[in-house]
C-alpha cells in the first residue's frame, strides 16, 4: 500500500525541541518533493518546510527559519522535520506531503498545499505550551 505515516509529536515546553517523521512506503521518494505543513484551530494550512528529493534543495518559512531543519534518511525512506527552539505558535497538527513537482516550479510552490494532490500523511498533534 502506497502511504505516508507522521509521526513524532507531543507536548513540549517553549523552547524545546521534537523531531517528526514521515516515512513512506510502498514507493520510493526519489523525484518528489516531501512537505510538511501544518494548520493550528481557526487557522488554514500553513507551508513549514519542503525537500526536494531531486537536488537536495530545502525550503522554510520564514516563521521557521533557523530553528526547523528538514533532512531525510534514504535507507529508511524517511523524511525528517527536526523543530527546536520551540514557541506557543509552532503549536499545530502537522502533516506531510508528497508530490512530483516539476524542479523548475519547487521554489515557488512548495508551500501551497494546493499543489500536493497525491500522498498526504495522516496528522501529528504538536502542542507547545509557554
Amino acid at each position: 500500500e502506497v502511504q505516508l505515516q507522521a509521526s513524532g509529536g507531543g507536548m513540549v515546553q517553549a523552547g524545546g525541541s521534537l523531531r517528526l517523521s514521515c516515512a513512506a512506503s510502498g514507493f520510493n521518494l526519489d523525484q518528489y518533493t516531501i512537505g510538511w505543513f501544518r494548520q493550528a484551530p481557526g487557522k488554514g494550512r500553513e507551508g513549514v518546510s519542503a525537500m526536494s528529493l531531486n537536488d537536495g534543495s530545502r525550503y522554510y518559512a520564514d516563521s521557521v527559519k533557523g530553528r526547523f531543519s528538514i533532512s531525510i534518511d534514504n535507507a529508511k525512506n524517511t523524511v525528517y522535520l527536526q523543530m527546536n527552539s520551540l514557541k506557543s505558535e509552532d503549536t499545530a497538527v502537522y502533516r506531510c506531503a508528497a508530490e512530483r513537482i516539476p524542479p523548475p516550479f519547487i521554489s515557488s510552490t512548495w508551500s501551497n498545499p494546493g499543489v500536493y494532490t497525491g500522498l498526504w500523511g495522516q496528522g501529528t498533534q504538536v502542542t507547545v505550551s509557554s
